[in-house]
């Protein structure tokens, strides 16, 4: 039964952000080998991130996100996140 939420999440993300799961995956592989503490390579997974939705991060949000990040200060609450990505 986890098997079908698990291909249930995978197909709303594919149809929503229109990302292929084995995409996905990929790049979560990447992120748990990434140092968070490192700015180049924070920022390098931003860039990936951003190329694998289709959207563009502009370089104050970039800054913002990299600053969260290596700073350990990012909100883990979805409501906190997507206030963070929103503001413009």
């Amino acid at each position: 039964m986890v098997q079908n939420n698990d291909s249930s999440f995978m197909d709303q993300i594919q149809k929503k952000a229109n990302v292929k799961p084995d995409e996905l995956l990929k790049l979560a592989s990447s992120v748990s080998n990434t140092n968070l503490q490192d700015e180049a390579a924070v920022r390098q997974l931003i860039a990936q991130v951003a190329k694998l939705a289709n959207k563009p991060v502009s370089k104050e949000k970039e800054d913002q996100i990299v600053e969260a990040i290596t700073k350990n200060n990012m909100p883990m609450d979805f409501a906190s996140l997507a206030k963070m990505f929103n503001k413009k």
